[in-house]
């Protein structure tokens, strides 16, 4: 159990102890359901608190000075959505089956993010773990999971982040779920959102209008300001509660670039490695359009195992689909180029002007391990921030797919996978909300003003799904069984091979053995462009081995001395067989070992 400075701490006694920091009030309530009314004592600070006899499942919200109610900020649990009572929960309740668990170091990494909801809850996730671990996955991301408006949600509008939502299932579900990954040997991931506060349910700022800056502005509102000490402890512990009282192995924080003080970015992960120790592998991944090197530096931070390497994904996903919009533009120009970067410094950007950014971004990347970068072909974002939720299997050629898979599967970057991929899934991933009234209204027009500039769309907004509307979030969940059946044996069967080569061969190599070292014996030899749509990149591993990566996703051959060592994976099909052997196929990897001493 993790102890939180707030909300409400049921003890071993039967008391619970309630907290709440509310510096803009004189007094306030605890309001018990069927109860009077308690008087909480102001503490200093801000600080109100009462300790009172009540039972795990107890209803309460908090009276504030004009007469009104608010639930608790930092809720285990919640009742009848994010404007309704909070529930007190017993933590020591579930009983650990996997108690010993302690996790996986970070090389063996191989990430399957799903959303919960579109998996049919907490446990519908878990009927599906048998099948990941036995594809080669080795941990589960969960998109966030903190209590939003309505029923369906992609998790990003989370007003109470302590509460997981109610309609996935209850808190002991999601633990539940988490221990029967742990008994199948993976571990579990969860998305957290610490830069923003969703627009439908967050009362905060009525009692506490000192948590948000009133000089800075951020796509979602006033942005949260983490000067104050008590704004930094309540997300701090978020991270730990989430850690220590449900054993989540690891953290992905959300979209860092938009967190106003990172020096709070450092000073948590150092807190949370201070609490975690040694005993458990636990793993800190950043999404930062920044491309922040410094915070991926551990032995200078203490801290991130790793980021979400955005710039792999662009840089492929325009060789694959010849999109120019958007974001892609950065890329546009010598896509190749940009990959090859990738695959030997980290980023592509490193404090070069972006055109999409109208700004540089990014820092220099080159002198961190590989397996600092989490690389994709495909995620919540790519795929759900299109206007029609198209996945890479209806946008790109399937051989030229097949090529790309392979290798972002045998490369050292460590490889992320989103639902539904792993079997060619072609059902969209659309934006879906439950909001209504004029917020409603205004998400569905916003989400079709986003995409006016877009030569598909600017003529015809109504053709973007409305994200309010029951039927989106239906269409976007991926079944397997209403696909083409050969086409779902067949990219699983790519899938399992390769995961299969990745454990057997690469991954023993990515690590020298040592506690925590994360990659930092493995280092990049060299990464050319072969051509328009192609490159070579090469890797000296922990064992002195040396690893070859030959990319070609354009339609014609290009030149390519074979490496020394084994073939360990050809993409291509048969017909390529008579491809002269100083040549590299057309949409086609190639991956070739040599054994070091």
């Amino acid at each position: 159990m993790h102890e939180l400075p707030f909300g409400a701490n049921r003890h071993a006694d039967g008391r619970t102890r309630f907290r709440l920091w509310a510096p803009a009030q004189r007094q306030v309530l605890l309001l018990i359901e069927d109860e009077a009314p308690l008087p909480m004592q102001a503490v200093g600070d801000g600080v109100f608190e009462v300790e009172t006899r009540c039972d795990a499942g107890t209803a309460y919200r908090y009276g504030l000075d004009d007469g009104s109610s608010v639930p608790d900020p930092a809720a285990r649990a919640q009742r009848d959505g994010v404007h309704g009572a909070s529930l007190v929960v017993d933590p020591l309740a579930y009983r650990w089956q996997h108690p010993r668990w302690r996790g996986r170091p970070w090389h063996e990494s191989v990430i399957y993010e799903l959303h919960a909801g579109a998996c049919g809850g907490y446990a519908g996730v878990a009927e599906r773990l048998p099948q990941l671990a036995a594809l080669g996955v080795t941990a589960i991301e969960l998109m966030p999971i903190a209590h939003c408006p309505g029923s369906r949600n992609w998790g990003y509008d989370g007003v109470l982040p302590y509460a997981p939502q109610a309609d996935l299932g209850e808190p002991d579900r999601l633990k539940a779920l988490i221990d029967a990954a742990h008994g199948l040997g993976l571990m579990v991931f969860l998305d957290v959102v610490y830069n923003h506060f969703g627009p439908d349910g967050n009362h905060l700022a009525r009692y506490a209008p000192s948590f948000f800056r009133d000089d800075v502005s951020t796509p979602w509102g006033s942005a949260i300001d983490f000067r104050e000490d008590a704004v930094r402890r309540y997300f701090t512990h978020n991270a730990l509660y989430w850690l220590h009282e449900y054993r989540f192995d690891g953290l992905r924080f959300d979209a860092v670039h938009a967190i106003t003080d990172c020096g709070w970015l450092d000073e948590a992960a150092r807190e949370i490695r201070a609490s975690i120790g040694d005993e458990r592998h636990v793993h800190l991944v950043l999404e930062n359009d920044d491309n922040t090197a410094r915070h991926l530096r551990r032995e200078a931070t203490g801290g991130y195992d790793a980021q979400w390497n955005d710039d792999v994904h662009h840089a492929l996903h325009v060789m694959l689909t010849g999109e120019d919009e958007g974001y892609y533009r950065n890329f546009a120009d010598d896509p190749a180029r940009h990959l090859a970067r990738c695959l030997g410094e980290g980023f592509a950007y490193q404090g070069e002007f972006s055109p999409s950014h109208g700004r540089e971004r990014g820092m220099p990347s080159a002198g961190l391990p590989p397996q600092a970068f989490v690389a994709f072909l495909q995620n919540h974002d790519q795929i759900g921030n299109r206007a029609l939720g198209e996945r890479l299997s209806v946008l790109a050629d399937e051989e030229a797919l097949h090529a790309a898979v392979a290798l972002l599967l045998l490369m050292p970057q460590i490889p992320m996978l989103f639902m539904g991929e792993e079997w060619g899934s072609r059902t969209p991933f659309l934006y879906f909300t439950d909001h209504h009234g004029e917020l409603a209204a205004a998400v569905r027009d916003g989400r079709r003003r986003e995409f006016a500039h877009f030569a598909s769309f600017g003529t015809a907004p109504e053709r973007i799904p409305d994200p309010n509307d029951p039927g989106t979030f239906a269409a976007s969940i991926p079944d397997a069984a209403a696909e083409d059946a050969g086409r779902v044996r067949r990219w699983e069967g790519r899938y399992r091979h390769l995961l299969a080569l990745r454990h057997e061969w690469l991954v023993p190599r990515l690590s020298d053995g040592r506690a925590h070292s994360h990659g930092a014996c493995v280092r990049a030899l060299a990464a050319d462009v072969l051509g328009e749509k192609a490159v070579c990149a090469r890797w000296q591993l922990c064992d002195g081995s040396r690893l070859t990566v030959a990319t070609n996703l354009g339609g014609d051959s290009v030149g390519l001395e074979p490496p020394g060592g084994r073939l360990l994976y050809d993409s291509a099909p048969a017909a390529t067989a008579q491809t002269p052997a100083n040549r590299l196929p057309g949409r086609c990897t190639r991956v070739y070992l040599e054994c070091g001493p």
